[in-house]
C-alpha cells in the first residue's frame, strides 16, 4: 500500500528545509540504512497519531531574482499534480510577498488540501501581527509554527493527518507488483515493453490512473504480475530540475506499492547519486530489489568488463550486496530471458518463513561460532528468537540488554542467515527487544 505524501512548498528562505528536518527528526526520519549508501535529505517517513506516511522536501529553488517566481510555480504544479496533502511555507516575518501570492492562485485551482503554515512565529504578539496578511491568500486559516524552535509542529502534524484522503485498496489478486525506477532515459519504458512484447499476454493498458503511473497488469506461466512503469516521468520542455523535482514522488510512491524494485542503471553513464538515493530507498522501506544494468550491447567489452562494472556497483552499494544484478539490453532482448525468473525468485524470497524450531537452531550455533560482543563484563544474551513477518521478512531477537548488539554482530547474523536459507534480493529486518530471562 502506497504511504500518503505530504509535499512542502514555498519561496526561498521561507524555512521549507528547517520545517522538514524538525518533522522528520522529531519522528520517523530518515531511516539511514547501511554504510556506504549516499543520500541528501529530499524526503523521509513520519509516524503520526499511527499513521505513516512521506514528506518531500521540494527545496533548492534557484535563488537568482530573475527567476524566483517562475522556479517557485513550478514547484507548485510538481506538488499539485502528485502530493496528497500540500504545506505551504510562508514567512511570518517578512511577511506577504507577490511570490506568495502567485503560488496561492495556482493552489486555489487545486482539488488538493492546502496547509498555510507562517513560519518564523516566536511569540503570540508576533504571530497576531503577522497573519492578518496571510488571509488574503483565500488558503483558509494559517497555522503559526516556529519550525526552528519546534512551536506548533506537533498541531501541523495534527492537521496533516487529518487531511490525508481515504486511499483505494489494491488489487489482491495480483500476485507480484513489480516497479520500474531510476533516471531519465535510462530505459525504464523500454524494459517494460520488451517484458510485455516478447510474450504477448498483456491483458490490459490501465493509464491516468490515481497514483500517475502505468499500471499493466501481465501473466506468464500461469504467474499474475502488476508492471508499474514510471518512464512516464520525462522532464517537461525547458525545464531543466534535476530528478528529485520532478519524478521522486511519483517513483516512492511506484516503490511504496511494489513488492519487486527494479532499479534500472545505465551501463554507459554507470551508478549516479540519483540511483544511490531510489535504491535506498527501495532498501529501507523493505522491498525487494533487482538492479539491472541496461543498454549493456552499448559496453565496449573487454575480459572483465562484466566483472569489473558488477564490483563498482557492490561497492558503490554496500547495503544492497543481497540484491541480483542483471545486464540487459532492452533494444536487443539480451538477457532478458532471467528477468521475469528474477523477479520471481526475489518476491519468493521475501515471502520465505523460517520455523521456529530452526530459526533458534541456527542463532545457537552462530553464537557457538562466534560468541556474542560484552561490555565491562555483560556479554550480550540472546534468549530466542521468531520470524515476525515477512514481506520483508523481520526476525525478533530477544536479548538481555540491547544497547549490547552491536551493528557487526547484527551484519553477522544476518549473512548466517542469508548463507543458510538465501533471501535473495530482500531485506532481512532484524528486530531487537529486551526482555528478562
Amino acid at each position: 500500500m502506497a504511504k500518503p505524501i505530504a509535499a512542502i512548498v514555498g519561496r526561498p528562505n521561507v524555512g521549507k528545509s528547517t520545517l522538514f528536518n524538525r518533522l522528520a527528526r522529531e519522528r520517523i526520519a530518515i531511516v539511514e540504512g547501511e554504510p556506504g549508501v549516499t543520500r541528501d535529505r529530499l524526503y523521509a517517513d513520519v509516524e503520526w497519531l499511527n499513521k505513516h506516511f512521506t514528506i518531500v522536501d521540494t527545496g533548492g529553488i534557484d535563488t537568482e531574482t530573475d527567476i524566483i517566481t517562475r522556479q517557485v510555480k513550478r514547484q507548485a504544479e510538481i506538488a499539485m499534480e502528485q502530493a496528497d496533502v500540500i504545506i505551504f511555507v510562508v514567512d511570518g516575518r517578512a511577511g506577504l510577498t507577490a511570490a506568495d501570492e502567485e503560488v496561492a492562485v495556482l493552489l486555489r485551482r487545486t482539488a488538493k488540501p492546502v496547509i498555510l503554515c507562517v513560519n518564523k512565529i516566536e511569540d503570540v504578539k508576533q504571530g497576531e501581527n503577522a497573519v492578518l496578511d496571510f488571509y488574503r491568500l483565500g488558503l483558509g486559516e494559517p497555522i503559526l509554527v516556529s519550525a526552528e524552535h519546534g512551536r506548533n509542529v506537533g498541531d501541523l502534524l495534527d492537521l496533516i493527518v487529518t487531511e490525508f484522503p481515504e486511499l483505494p485498496p489494491e488489487d489482491d489478486d495480483i500476485q507480484t507488483k513489480v516497479a520500474v525506477v531510476g533516471r531519465p532515459n535510462v530505459g525504464k519504458s523500454s524494459i517494460v515493453n520488451r517484458v510485455l512484447g516478447q510474450e504477448r499476454t498483456i491483458v490490459s493498458d490501465i493509464a491516468g490512473t490515481t497514483r500517475d503511473a502505468i499500471d499493466t497488469p501481465f501473466v506468464h506461466d500461469e504467474h499474475r504480475y502488476l508492471f508499474i512503469d514510471t518512464a512516464g516521468l520525462r522532464r517537461r520542455k525547458k525545464v531543466e530540475e534535476q530528478l528529485e523535482y520532478y519524478s521522486v514522488i511519483r517513483t516512492l510512491r511506484a516503490v511504496d506499492r511494489s513488492d519487486v524494485t527494479v532499479v534500472v542503471i545505465d551501463a554507459v553513464e554507470g551508478i549516479t547519486e540519483q540511483d544511490k538515493k531510489i535504491a535506498g530507498y527501495a532498501h529501507d522501506n523493505g522491498k525487494g530489489v533487482i538492479l539491472a544494468v541496461n543498454k549493456w550491447d552499448l559496453v565496449e567489452k573487454e575480459t572483465n568488463t562484466m566483472r569489473d562494472f558488477e564490483r563498482e556497483l557492490r561497492r558503490e552499494l554496500q547495503f544492497l550486496a543481497y540484491a541480483p544484478i542483471l545486464f540487459l539490453s532492452a533494444l536487443t532482448g539480451q538477457r532478458f530471458g532471467h528477468l521475469l525468473t528474477t523477479i520471481d525468485l526475489v518476491a519468493e524470497q521475501r515471502a520465505l518463513r523460517i520455523p521456529t524450531g530452526q530459526l533458534n537452531t541456527l542463532i545457537q550455533d552462530a553464537v557457538t561460532m562466534t560468541p556474542t560482543p560484552s561490555d565491562k563484563g555483560v556479554r550480550l544474551r540472546i534468549y530466542y528468537a521468531v520470524q515476525a513477518q515477512v514481506n520483508p521478512p523481520v526476525i525478533l531477537l530477544y536479548v538481555n540488554r540491547k544497547d549490547l548488539m552491536h551493528f557487526s554482530y547484527a551484519r553477522y547474523l544476518e549473512n548466517r542467515l542469508r548463507h543458510e536459507y538465501g533471501f535473495v534480493g530482500t531485506p532481512i529486518i532484524l528486530s531487537v527487544k529486551e526482555r528478562s530471562k
